[in-house]
């Protein structure tokens, strides 16, 4: 497998799943399924629900374990009555380091559109955060043959009023919609060709620097069984995992996807 000059990043999304019981298990499980040498080949997060943060925080932090704390969604303004919100000034406070932005879940879901995902991009930002921003098409786009056309036009307006230099650090999942939670995905030569656009894109508007620099994950049914295809590809970086990331054993193995 050729190196491709970008540390692959594999982050574990465990959306409303794991109390805070669970999520400390399953973080120490986590750290002894994993060595050195793995950290050393491969950048890791995990993303649990807000009650769980302060937990994770701890014993990542106490037991010096190199994971990174993620958050799966936040606010995009500092303060104010909005109640149930969380702000990224909070999420900053507890050492959080990246924060997924667009989720196609909160955009199917919860009604989240362009502008406010690129409100939230540039408030993580802002707060010295790393956005996983997402993007991805539904099936009837997919079906109409609007798939790059419609990923184009989520990147271009979650990257608004962001910087080149700002965009080189950030990280950018492909989340077909279709394959979220159904078994499904998109093969790794359809995935790549949609993360190829997503780099396209970015070289485009931002330069080459940043399109070299930006870490473009792909989601969607992410298991051991299909990431070492996934991450041959050239513009694959890293994978947005969901089910397969609440078992440590399991995310384990695709955390050393080389070693397979």
């Amino acid at each position: 497998m050729a190196p491709k000059g970008r540390m692959p990043l594999i982050s574990g999304n465990w959306k409303m799943h794991h109390n805070h019981f669970d999520a400390i298990q399953m973080v120490q499980k986590l750290s002894y399924r994993l060595s050195k040498d793995d950290y050393k080949t491969v950048d890791v997060s995990v993303h649990p629900p807000f009650t769980d943060l302060r937990s994770v925080q701890t014993v990542l932090e106490s037991d010096r374990i190199p994971i990174a704390l993620g958050a799966q969604h936040c606010h995009w303004e500092e303060k104010g009555a909005f109640t149930g919100e969380v702000s990224p000034a909070m999420l900053a406070k507890l050492n959080v380091s990246y924060v997924i932005a667009g989720h196609s879940e909160r955009r199917t879901l919860f009604g989240e559109s362009d502008e406010m995902v690129n409100a939230k991009v540039r408030a993580i930002l802002a707060n010295g955060m790393t956005p996983i921003l997402c993007v991805g098409e539904s099936l009837e786009e997919r079906e109409a043959g609007t798939t790059e056309e419609r990923v184009r036009a989520q990147v271009a307006a979650g990257l608004a009023k962001v910087s080149a230099e700002q965009v080189a650090g950030l990280v950018i999942a492909y989340e077909p919609i279709w394959a979220i939670g159904t078994g499904r995905n998109a093969s790794a030569a359809d995935a790549q060709a949609v993360c190829a656009a997503i780099r396209a894109t970015v070289v485009s508007s931002f330069g080459a620097a940043a399109g070299e620099g930006l870490r473009v994950q792909y989601g969607g049914s992410v298991k051991p069984s299909n990431i070492v295809e996934l991450m041959a590809e050239a513009d694959i970086d890293g994978a947005l995992v969901g089910g397969a990331s609440l078992d440590a054993d399991e995310f384990a193995r695709l955390v050393q996807y080389q070693s397979v």
